[in-house]
């Protein structure tokens, strides 16, 4: 058992859940959270309202689930960040699980 955690713009959610559907990821857990890009100090400097929120409303998901489907998974995110005309993919990571209950 590996830990798939994900990230995506909001545009994207509900690609990534119908992914997820089609890697046979049934389980899953999600939040709304804001992503962040490094912007040159510059940039940050000459806005004219520097406290208004910078983030992207984004979504992150994350699944205890098995490799194969990690690796279906992989594979159609994969795809589908090919076929992006956006700079928005679709972010994966797994980790390794030493022990659960």
């Amino acid at each position: 058992m590996k830990l798939l955690i994900v990230t995506v713009v909001d545009e994207f959610q509900k690609e990534v859940l119908h992914l997820f559907k089609r890697a046979n990821i049934e389980s899953y857990s999600g939040s709304d959270i804001e992503g962040y890009k490094n912007a040159s100090s510059f940039m940050m400097n000459s806005s004219w309202f520097p406290s208004e929120k910078g983030g992207a409303d984004s979504s992150m998901f994350f699944s205890f689930t098995e490799e194969e489907k990690i690796d279906l998974f992989f594979s159609l995110a994969t795809q589908f960040n090919k076929n992006l005309e956006t700079n928005n993919p679709i972010h994966a990571v797994v980790v390794p699980i030493e022990r659960n209950i």
